[in-house]
């Protein structure tokens, strides 16, 4: 693969940046995450290549987590890689998030909340990314095992000791995340982001989430925007064998997408009458909610990154249209 030299062009207007809640950060309205796509069972070359396109485009986030792979900890080990191939003399440039709280090593001590397990995972992770610090670390689930305090405060530590500019929480529901940022707040490292699931299938952050992050200033951004390619034009005429609901193994069944398909084929509809891809529209929509600073997507491929940055020539959605989808 040829050296690379970054777009000069790549911050001429392309890509939106957003606020993160009441802090001085921006971030893309389109973030990259290395969820999949990015292990040692994927192809190293292709990977490089999406990561370049994504930065070209004026992605400058990109997002990881300790177990992300597969095996866990691969997709930190390639990015490593990528970052001192390509991307070191952009550090300046790139926000790099990780995170800890899923199952990364055996024994008592790999994963959930514990001080000892989030730290030592920050420090496995810095290693494998061959970065000094992350710009966001988060603590990627809660525990309910473990007191809120030792989880936030490890968090704390992390920005105290200038491993991690901030600091994120990811899949806590409303109560426990208003406890978290009042925890962080008292412990001089207000939370920075918020990292829930959110999507046209799954709006479970309009019940409460969206109201404590706004109260408190705290930054959004999602992930599975597509409910695992189930809001794509994929699945609208079948299930094909090489997707992921056609794996028996996978986190996408085929009983989940059967049981959306009504749905997803009208909001392809309306997709359609805006003149946009199922797809397009529904990150658009995520764009939407004056909550959300970004959404995450993964892409399998450039073609895929490409048409998926299509979203951002259409995110204004009229009443008639939030009507129609909030009628499904």
């Amino acid at each position: 693969m040829p050296e690379y030299t970054a777009d000069p062009s790549r911050y001429d207007g392309r890509m939106t940046y957003n606020r993160c809640g009441r802090s001085g950060l921006k971030l893309p309205a389109i973030s990259l995450g290395l969820w999949h796509n990015f292990g040692n069972v994927d192809d190293y070359s292709n990977s490089r290549e999406i990561l370049r396109y994504a930065f070209d485009s004026g992605i400058t986030h990109f997002d990881l987590a300790n177990n992300y792979g597969p095996p866990p900890g691969s997709a930190e080990e390639n990015f490593g890689k990528m970052y001192l191939q390509d991307f070191q003399n952009h550090r300046h440039e790139l926000v790099i998030s990780t995170k800890a709280g899923y199952l990364m090593w055996d024994g008592p001590y790999g994963e959930w909340g514990s001080r000892k397990y989030i730290l030592n995972s920050l420090e496995q992770s810095l290693d494998r990314m061959n970065i000094d610090y992350v710009d966001i670390f988060y603590h990627h689930r809660p525990d309910p095992d473990t007191p809120l305090e030792e989880s936030m405060g490890a968090l704390a530590t992390a920005v105290q000791q200038g491993k991690a500019l901030y600091a994120g929480i990811s899949n806590y529901p409303a109560d426990k995340a208003a406890e978290a940022f009042k925890i962080l707040k008292e412990m001089g490292t207000p939370c920075l982001i918020h990292q829930p699931r959110y999507s046209l299938l799954d709006r479970w952050i309009e019940d409460g989430l969206t109201d404590v992050l706004d109260e408190h200033g705290v930054g959004c951004i999602t992930f599975s925007p597509l409910a695992q390619g189930q809001l794509t034009d994929r699945y609208l005429d079948g299930i094909p064998k090489d997707s992921r609901a056609g794996k028996k193994d996978g986190f996408l069944q085929e009983s989940q997408v059967q049981e959306n398909l009504k749905k997803v084929r009208a909001y392809a509809d309306i997709a359609k009458d805006r003149g946009q891809s199922l797809a397009e529209m529904a990150l658009a929509w995520t764009l939407a909610n004056p909550t959300v600073t970004s959404t995450l997507i993964g892409a399998s491929s450039v073609n895929q990154l490409k048409q998926n940055l299509g979203c951002l020539n259409n995110t204004i959605f009229s009443d008639d249209e939030i009507a129609k989808i909030n009628a499904i």
